[in-house]
């Protein structure tokens, strides 16, 4: 028998010898970075439109960060809904990092498709 560990998006998958994958436990299952990233674009993008803060600059000083880092996390507020739903169900492909999602993204969503490899 032989037991397989793969790491998926910063997730631990455990293949059984029959090739199924072991069943996720709910307390197991966290929000992976990318996810986290996408939730703290929208809030910040929201701290914006409400006026509680009044520039990237100013929510990346609050927050203790690099105003860059603010800058391209907003940018995935941006994305087709079909990406954010991928991100959202973890059912992004393997090769998809942060980085490609949030630098520079493109702004028609049929370019963001073909970028991360999803069908138009």
């Amino acid at each position: 028998m032989l037991i397989q560990i793969k790491c998926r998006n910063g997730r631990k998958l455990v293949s059984l010898p029959n090739g199924e994958t072991a069943p996720v436990r709910p307390w197991d299952v966290a929000p992976t970075t990318i996810q986290l990233a996408l939730a703290r674009g929208h809030r910040w993008l929201a701290m914006l439109e409400s006026g509680e803060a009044k520039s990237l600059e100013e929510i990346a000083m609050r927050e203790g960060i690099d105003n860059s880092y603010v800058s391209r996390m907003v940018n995935l507020t941006t994305l087709a809904p079909d990406i954010v739903a991928a991100i959202l169900d973890d059912a992004l492909p393997n090769h998809v990092t942060l980085f490609d999602l949030a630098v520079d993204p493109p702004a028609l969503w049929d370019e963001q498709r073909e970028r991360v490899g999803l069908p138009r």
